[in-house]
């Protein structure tokens, strides 16, 4: 395995461009099987999880081709069964099912994997599935899917957590075939959702709604090809904005959608992080010595949860106490233990973790648990003094396209090993 070495203590400066969205690029690749036509999706970020959803689509008869960030797509032949060995490797791709279900009536999906950060049911896109008609068995580690014609229906899919993205956008692309109208209620808000909207309707599909908590899709009898550029990439952009604070460096950070932002913004802004907007650019540098903010992660529009991990990394270095509460994953502090291993005096209540901050960090050999996990090891590991090894770098390259490349640009002093 692979891990990255980091000599800490270098401010990154100078410009860093934002990669399409990997959370958006998966379920838009999967509605690519709604129809017999050529699709082609452009800004795709080159990442093992997009990698990984190629192969899948390809294994169920899809033709697909990936060159230079744009995904060709001709799904004309199917078959309803997705190979174990494919998807337990990420959970995104669950969202195969709702275009398979749509499209042959039925659907053999195995139950999916994906980092470790608490538990992940997909039990309310099964709700939703089960809504439009459908009959759902789970056996084998398999779920089985199958349908005499799916109906519109009207569906709550709020859980225990608030929405559910995957499942909002797994019954979107089931409906889009549907008769009828479907109501999605308690939908998920994300950016993400609005950009597979967007592209399905390019297809032909009524969609409204998308962004706000009700969904309205009105179904049609068949969607056509559509051509269709990514969104950014609101996570990696964040992620950038933070280690260019916790590094005290001045970034330019292009290809951004500051309104995908605001919650990040907000905090940052709270803790002494200037944020301007040049022109389609966002210029972040510290706007003196960090202060310590208490932050929350909720459902779009609120802090996301995906950030929640670098942002801790940048709070352990601002002085006084920091107060990060949890509210999507309940399993998503692994980083903790890691981040102690630098230097960083954190402790866990419940659903909260207790960030005593402005204590210097020095380099250690640290882990990865997870993907977001690792971005916040990376930053740590930039802020630190001495070397940092990042193992288990397998996670990022899952989520971020070319980071050590993009990091080297600005100046850090970061090199992929072999462990």
């Amino acid at each position: 395995m692979e891990s990255f070495l980091i000599k800490g203590g270098s401010p990154l400066r100078g410009t860093v461009e934002i990669s399409g969205s990997k959370n958006a690029s998966l379920p838009i690749m999967a509605a690519a099987l709604l129809t017999r036509e050529t699709c082609v999706i452009r800004r795709v970020p080159d990442l093992s999880d997009t990698r990984f959803m190629v192969q899948i689509l390809q294994s169920l008869g899809a033709e697909v081709k990936f060159a230079q960030g744009a995904v060709t797509i001709r799904a004309e032949k199917l078959k309803p069964h997705a190979d174990y060995e494919l998807v337990r490797k990420m959970r995104g791709s669950i969202c195969i099912m709702g275009p398979l279900l749509a499209r042959l009536q039925r659907a053999r999906v195995s139950l999916p994997g994906g980092c470790i950060i608490g538990a992940r049911p997909i039990n309310l896109h099964l709700k939703g599935f089960d809504a439009l008609g459908a009959k759902i068995q789970i056996q084998g580690g398999y779920v089985d899917a199958k349908a005499t014609g799916l109906i519109g229906a009207t569906m709550f899919l709020g859980g225990r957590s608030g929405s559910t993205v995957l499942g909002t956008v797994n019954v979107m692309m089931a409906a889009a075939l549907a008769k009828g109208v479907t109501v999605i209620e308690s939908a998920a808000c994300e950016p993400e959702v609005v950009d597979l909207a967007n592209f399905l309707n390019a297809m032909g599909a009524k969609i409204s709604g998308a962004g706000s908590p009700t969904v309205t899709v009105t179904g049609v009898e068949r969607l056509r090809g559509a051509d269709h550029e990514v969104i950014p990439d609101r996570i990696e952009a964040a992620t950038f904005m933070i280690a260019a604070a916790a590094t005290n460096g001045e970034v330019t950070i292009q290809n951004a959608q500051p309104d995908h932002l605001r919650a990040v913004i907000d905090k940052l802004s709270e803790a002494n992080v200037s944020v301007k907007r040049s022109g389609a650019s966002l210029i972040v540098k510290r706007g003196g010595r960090l202060k310590s903010v208490d932050v929350t992660t909720l459902p779009h529009s609120g802090f996301p949860t995906d950030v929640q991990a670098q942002m801790m990394a940048l709070l352990v270095l601002a002085p006084g106490i920091s107060i990060i509460t949890e509210r999507i994953f309940e399993s998503r502090f692994m980083h903790v233990s890691e981040l102690a291993r630098l230097g960083a005096d954190i402790e866990i209540e419940g659903p909260s973790a207790i960030v005593k901050g402005g204590k210097p960090l020095s380099g250690a050999p640290v882990m990865a648990s997870d993907l977001r996990a690792s971005a916040a090891l990376v930053i740590a590991g930039l802020a630190a003094k001495g070397t940092t090894q990042v193992n288990r770098i397998y996670h990022l390259d899952r989520g971020y396209e070319k980071m050590d490349r993009k990091l080297r640009l600005l100046g850090a002093h970061i090199r992929r090993v072999q462990e």
